[in-house]
C-alpha cells in the first residue's frame, strides 16, 4: 500500500522528468502539515512537527519564498534544477548535523538557479 508521500513523490519524479524552466508551484501550509503542491498535486508533505517544520522552513528558503503561516499559501515559479534541489532538501534529516553542509550547497545552488532564471526573465 502507497502512502501519501510515496504518491507525492510519484508525482514530483513524473513532472521533472523533463527539465522545464518554470513550474509553478504552491507552498501551502495547514493545521496537520505543509505541503508542495503543483496543479493542486502533492509533491512534498511535511508534517506539523518539529522535523516537518524544519523541513519546511528549509523547502520555502530553496524555493525564495517565506514560510506560510498555518492556513496561508505562497505560489512561485522556478525552474525544475531548483525543484530536484527542493526535493532533496525533503528527503534529509535536519536533526543530523553531518547533513547541513549540503542544505548549505543545495541551498546555494537554487539561489543562484533562481537568480539566472531571473536574469534572463529581464
Amino acid at each position: 500500500m502507497t502512502t501519501p508521500q510515496d504518491e507525492a513523490w510519484d508525482y514530483a519524479e513524473q513532472l521533472l522528468a523533463r527539465p522545464q524552466r518554470r513550474i509553478e508551484v504552491t507552498l501551502a501550509r495547514g493545521e496537520a502539515e505543509t505541503r508542495l503542491l503543483h496543479d493542486g498535486n502533492a509533491m512534498v508533505i511535511c508534517p506539523n512537527d518539529d522535523l516537518g517544520r524544519t523541513q519546511a522552513q528549509l523547502v520555502a528558503r530553496a524555493l525564495g519564498i517565506p514560510l506560510p503561516e498555518v492556513g496561508e499559501s505562497e505560489t512561485v515559479g522556478v525552474s525544475s534544477g531548483v525543484l530536484h534541489r527542493v526535493m532533496s532538501i525533503s528527503t534529509m534529516d535536519p536533526t543530523d548535523e553531518d547533513i547541513w553542509p549540503l542544505f548549505a550547497r543545495l541551498l546555494e545552488e537554487a539561489e543562484a538557479m533562481r537568480a539566472n532564471v531571473s536574469e534572463l526573465e529581464e
